[in-house]
């Protein structure tokens, strides 16, 4: 059983992660607009789901980082972006720990070998930068087709283009391989909730001396 293969074919997980990533890219840019509804085309629950969610979090939340950074936004509406922003974190981060729910139960009945070793991050973890890494190839491909930017511009972006796709392809190979890795019982992962502080009324001073 070669868990990093899925069941269209023989993608690698990265590839079946990467091509979905684009989908849910493209759907947003549709209609560009960060109130749209998502239109999850996978079934609930699945990891592609899943995946297709993630990037459309990500997606809205880089467009409302950038709408937030206009000099010249009405400060109650900046405030309410601000909100809207670290909801966004928090769903971004629930949604990376129930990734990694489903490898750990893709992995469940692999034995680690005694000399296996503990790796720095989380499959998931390393599925969240490479959701992030196609959102930055997508808007550094856009600059280098601007019409309104001089060629000076358009070169700055596509070198830059060009080393966020190598990122991508390196980090999409050191992903699958930490995967065939854990199913190897070569290296073992742990999960440890980020249990942030100041969503938590119980633990932010700001929150509980009210």
């Amino acid at each position: 059983m070669h868990q990093t293969k899925n069941n269209r074919g023989n993608m690698s997980f990265t590839e079946q992660a990467n091509k979905i990533f684009l989908q849910a890219i493209r759907d947003y840019h549709l209609t560009d607009n960060v109130d749209t509804g998502i239109n999850n085309p996978f079934d609930l629950g699945s990891i592609e789901y899943n995946l297709y969610l993630k990037c459309w979090i990500d997606t809205v939340q880089w467009h409302l980082e950038d709408i937030i950074r206009d000099p010249h936004i009405d400060p109650v509406d900046a405030l309410g972006l601000k909100r809207r922003i670290d909801r966004s974190n928090q769903d971004r981060t629930d949604l990376v720990e129930e990734i990694d729910s489903y490898f750990r139960h893709q992995y469940s009945m692999v034995k680690p070998l005694p000399d296996a070793r503990l790796n720095t991050e989380s499959p998931a973890w390393a599925v969240d930068r490479l959701s992030i890494l196609a959102l930055k190839i997508w808007h550094m491909q856009e600059q280098t087709c601007r019409k309104d930017a001089d060629a000076e511009h358009i070169a700055r972006c596509q070198a830059k283009l060009d080393v966020l796709k190598e990122q991508q392809a390196d980090l999409s190979t050191a992903i699958d391989q930490l995967l065939e890795d854990i199913e190897a019982g070569r290296k073992y992962m742990k999960v440890y909730r980020q249990m942030k502080m100041y969503n938590d009324p119980s633990t932010n001073p700001i929150l509980y001396k009210k």
